[in-house]
């Protein structure tokens, strides 16, 4: 009975401390979940093995995911994106307000467009900066009924090499295009502060926005399509990607689902 109420005590702890808005203390409860499973496993099996593997456990769960969905995915080759109405305030609530916060540092609206596929939905609303030449992007992504929001930040460079900053919270399923240079910060909220990261990111390398390409914001939205293209091409190389039943389609193999999961744990250990 003791050992019930040392596990009920660790998982109470643990709880507490991920209520908290500090990082460091969100992580120690995330630990604690961790601890008060190997805890459990142990004391019904007195085997600190079996506390490891127990722990461990937590650490398999992304492959249910992956290979009772994910491996049978299908996408596309390419990516059509077509004009598109906004989606309505009970889909995107934020969508108002960060339009108006991109405007007020310079942006133009250029277009709101995006993609469905097989119960996968992209939406962007594409802004231009013509002074800095940044093109920035609003993308709401849907699927299954789990819909999240992130900012992008993209600069061309004549030489071929793209510059992209962005607050997605996930780490990429696929890998880059080699011409891809990719930013993450996840912990920036505001559009604000993810155009000064961006800015300063490219200062790093000696860029400043004239040295940038000018571009046409017509031609944004097919720039999108080129770049997915060229990416889905450097995975099918890279053997994490191949080509499905349909030569239109493709899937990830089994590479591509080691590649995966470890992005997975990455976010779960980043996030927790």
């Amino acid at each position: 009975m003791t050992e019930i109420f040392i596990v009920l005590g660790v998982v109470a702890l643990s709880l507490a401390l991920r209520s908290f808005d500090g990082r460091w203390l969100r992580k120690l409860g995330a630990l604690g979940i961790l601890a008060a499973t190997a805890l459990a496993f142990y004391f019904m099996t007195g085997s600190i093995v079996a506390g490891v593997g127990g722990m461990l456990l937590w650490f398999l769960l992304p492959w249910i995911e992956l290979l009772t969905r994910t491996r049978r995915l299908r996408l596309p080759l390419g990516k059509a994106l077509e004009r598109e109405s906004p989606p309505g305030a009970s889909r995107f609530p934020d969508l108002t307000d960060l339009t108006d916060e991109i405007e007020e540092e310079g942006f133009e609206y250029v277009a709101d467009t995006g993609w469905e596929w097989d119960g996968m939905h992209q939406f962007y609303r594409l802004f231009y900066h013509p002074g800095t030449r940044e093109q920035a992007a609003i993308c709401l992504n849907e699927q299954e009924g789990i819909a999240w929001v992130y900012l992008s930040l993209t600069s061309r460079h004549p030489k071929g090499e793209t510059f992209r900053t962005s607050n997605i919270p996930f780490s990429s399923p696929m890998k880059m295009a080699p011409d891809v240079r990719f930013h993450q910060s996840p912990d920036l909220d505001s559009f604000e502060d993810l155009l000064l990261e961006h800015r300063q990111w490219l200062s790093g390398f000696g860029y400043e926005g004239n040295d940038f390409v000018d571009e046409d914001p017509e031609a944004l939205s097919g720039l999108i399509e080129q770049e997915t293209v060229r990416q889905i091409r450097h995975n099918l190389d890279a053997g994490l990607i191949e080509l499905a039943e349909s030569a239109e389609t493709f899937r990830y193999s089994w590479r591509g689902l080691f590649y995966l999961y470890l992005q997975l744990v990455k976010d779960m250990v980043r996030m927790s």
